[in-house]
């Protein structure tokens, strides 16, 4: 298999290299959807062969499906990454090992977090995601926040991992992190289902995962905030990830799920 690679960039000459570098024997053609970056990005882009596309960004989701339906890709499948996503080269001889034309048509990668320099092993570790799909069987839902490829047909799971490596300062990451849990607020207090994965405990290994996200939008605001924090931190090991996984967990789990639910409280307060 060589899939047509397909990556979102907006100045990120800090990563995409090392993203372009782990694809770069195993892509069919790369294709770098840019937002207007004014770094060395797109250079480094060309230094791959890569072809550059510009477009405006909305969110995620919407520059993720105007590529898939109007970029001229050439490949049979396709792999979506951000700009701060690599694959190990595990992963990559993985997806070279798959047939032409697999019995499914598409695969879910599991995902680790570096963080600050750190491999975050306990630490949402590790997320799922729709990443590789036969052109055609793919599209981003419609959500604001928190975005999963949809699938049509069969999928499975691949057994090696990629890499999100966070290179962002903290004031760049805090200040995003302000924007989604804004984005997030809006998701919540709309509660539209359309263009969306259906939460469901006998789906695949992100309907699940919405299913019992389900137990923690019903829980009381703030106190479910700390709870998870405990859940992540203690009973699942955060605390074996060192001090980055501490500063992780609390700004990812606390500081982060904390403010999404005053902006919920506000924005409810407000609400005629």
């Amino acid at each position: 298999m060589k899939p047509s690679v397909i990556i979102l960039t907006f100045n990120s000459a800090a990563s995409i290299g090392n993203t372009l570098a782990s694809v770069a024997s195993l892509a069919a053609d790369i294709h770098i959807v840019d937002s207007g970056s004014t770094d060395s990005t797109l250079d480094l882009a060309r230094s791959f062969g890569a072809t550059i596309h510009q477009h405006s960004f909305t969110s995620y989701g919407a520059q993720r499906n105007w590529a898939i339906d109007h970029l001229p890709i050439s490949g049979a499948w396709q792999l979506h990454l951000d700009a701060d996503e690599a694959l190990t080269p595990e992963l990559n001889a993985e997806i070279a090992a798959l047939p032409d034309s697999p019995a499914v048509d598409g695969f879910f990668i599991a995902r680790y977090l570096r963080w600050m320099g750190r491999l975050l092993r306990h630490n949402l570790a590790p997320t799922w995601h729709m990443r590789l799909f036969r052109t055609g069987a793919g599209r981003c839902e419609e959500r604001e926040y928190d975005q999963h490829f949809l699938c049509a047909g069969q999928t499975r799971q691949l057994q090696h991992a990629m890499i999100d490596d966070i290179r962002m300062s903290l004031s760049e990451w805090t200040s995003r992190h302000n924007r989604w849990a804004d984005a997030e607020v809006r998701e919540l207090l709309a509660r539209s289902q359309a263009g969306r994965i259906q939460a469901s405990l006998a789906g695949n290994i992100v309907q699940r995962k919405r299913f019992y996200k389900g137990f923690y939008e019903r829980s009381p605001l703030f106190l479910r905030a700390i709870a998870l924090f405990f859940y992540r931190y203690i009973l699942k090991f955060g605390f074996l990830d060192g001090m980055e996984g501490l500063i992780f967990c609390v700004l990812q789990t606390l500081w982060f799920r904390f403010l999404v639910d005053a902006k919920l409280y506000e924005a409810r307060k407000t609400l005629p």
